[in-house]
C-alpha cells in the first residue's frame, strides 16, 4: 500500500469529450481493454453505453470510476471484492482518493488553459 507521501502514476488529462471508446479509456487509465471488460462484470457501477455492434462508449464519470478502481486495486492493494465493497459503501462518496484525483485532473486542465492563454 502506498502512503500519502508516495506519488501515484500520472495519468493523462481526460479530454473534454462526451464519449470515449474502449481504446481511448485504456490509454487514459493505463489499463488494457480486456481488463476494462472484466471490470464491467465485477463492478456494477461500470455501465458504458453500448451501441452498434455492441461497441462500448464510456462517459467522463466512467473514466473517473475506472481510475478509482485502478487506484484501489493497483495502488492501495485492495482485492476485487474489497474494492467493490469500498465503492459500494457510503464512504465511497467521500473518498479522499477520488477527490484528490478530481482536483488533480481539474488542476491539469486549468494549467493547459493557462498555457494556451499565454500563447
Amino acid at each position: 500500500m502506498l502512503d500519502a507521501t508516495e506519488s501515484t502514476v500520472e495519468l493523462p488529462v481526460i479530454p473534454g469529450k462526451r464519449y470515449f471508446t474502449i481504446g481511448e479509456v485504456s490509454d487514459l487509465c493505463g489499463v488494457k481493454p480486456h481488463v476494462l471488460r472484466y471490470w464491467e462484470q465485477e463492478f456494477p457501477q461500470l455501465k458504458p453505453v453500448k451501441r452498434r455492434g455492441n461497441r462500448r462508449y464510456y462517459q467522463r464519470h466512467d473514466v473517473l470510476m475506472i481510475r478509482q478502481i485502478r487506484s484501489l486495486l493497483y495502488e492501495q492493494g485492495f482485492t476485487i471484492g474489497g474494492a467493490r465493497q469500498q465503492l459500494s459503501g457510503e464512504t465511497a462518496k467521500n473518498d479522499l482518493n477520488q477527490s484528490q484525483q478530481i482536483v488533480r485532473q481539474f488542476r491539469m486542465e486549468l494549467e493547459d488553459v493557462l498555457h494556451m492563454l499565454k500563447r
